[in-house]
């Protein structure tokens, strides 16, 4: 169900503050977009990259920003559902760093769930995701 106006709003700005938050790599401000919950999850691209808890969620970003210079998730498109106290987005766009001297763009993907609580909403759940490179459009496979 597409969100209302200002469910959407207030959606979109708690994702500009994290996303917003990462690519200043201030780890306090982006874990304070998220639930402090132990069933937090964020979920990256590397196939190591399962985080529970707002804890690890921290380290994970920590460990990005040791291996960078500079990343942040730039969108391209974004669809913010809700209903009642939880929200959903998904989103396509892509991830811009600069690591070892080089610039890079990676096409990226990335869905989150949100729960407002105390009249904020908070990230309880973040998926980030690259587009299969070996498959061509039209495949599934």
């Amino acid at each position: 169900m597409k969100a209302d106006a200002n469910t959407e709003k207030d959606v979109r700005a708690c994702l500009r503050e994290f996303l917003d938050a990462y690519t200043e790599r201030n780890a306090p401000a982006a874990v304070a977009c998220m639930v402090p919950d132990a069933d937090l999850v964020v979920f990256g691209t590397g196939a190591d990259e399962k985080r529970i808890g707002p804890a690890q969620a921290r380290a994970q970003m920590e460990r990005d920003w040791s291996q960078s210079d500079a990343v942040t998730y730039a969108i391209d498109w974004t669809q913010v559902c809700a209903a009642g106290p939880v929200a959903w987005v998904s989103s396509d766009g892509a991830f811009r760093f600069r690591a070892g001297g080089e610039e890079g763009s990676i096409p990226a993907r990335a869905s989150f769930v949100l729960e407002r609580r105390d009249n904020r909403w908070l990230i309880a759940h973040a998926h980030f995701s690259t587009p299969a490179a070996s498959q061509d459009a039209g495949e599934s496979f």
